[in-house]
């Protein structure tokens, strides 16, 4: 880590979506606001600022993590993932199309956590069942639906990547 004392800033390199990328922030920037500030990618939200409602949620390093609370420093050399990074509008990922052909998002505040969520399940556990998908959510609000269709969106997605 690269500080300089006068400022309090850090330079890192960190694989944002497969693309290796530099930046200098504040020693106190969070990940979240590197990601949406500096590299403009908004898939991942600000919500409560405190980790509760998981709308923030990245992978990092394959695993799910709340992007909010998580200083940007700490994803010095790792993998990010955000929901700009899975899949293309011409190819969506499984996940993303069962989101689109179950309903599964309402307003879609909520909806890049619940797929990149799923995702960090799915790839540990890929036979999940209702239980595990719901257990997996547990950190993620949706203030629109039941997650009813969520999780049917995401068995679906299990079933078709099986």
């Amino acid at each position: 880590m690269n500080v300089n004392s006068k400022s309090s800033r850090v330079s890192l390199t960190l694989n944002v979506n497969g693309v290796i990328r530099e930046c200098h922030v504040a020693s106190t920037t969070t990940l979240l606001e590197l990601l949406r500030g500096e590299f403009g990618l908004t898939g991942a939200k600000r919500g409560c600022d405190d980790g509760n409602c998981g709308a923030c949620t990245v992978l990092l390093d394959g695993k799910a993590v709340k992007c909010c609370i998580m200083l940007a420093p700490q994803a010095r050399d790792r993998h990010v993932m955000t929901i700009e990074g899975l899949g293309t509008p011409e190819r969506l990922h499984p996940l993303q199309q069962a989101f689109v052909d179950y309903f599964a998002a309402q307003c879609g505040y909520c909806t890049p956590s619940m797929i990149l969520t799923a995702k960090a399940l799915l790839d540990e556990q890929p036979d999940a069942q209702e239980e595990d998908i719901r257990h997996a959510l547990h950190g993620t609000i949706c203030r629109c639906t039941g997650y009813v269709k969520i999780v049917q969106a995401i068995e679906a997605a299990r079933d078709a990547m099986a």
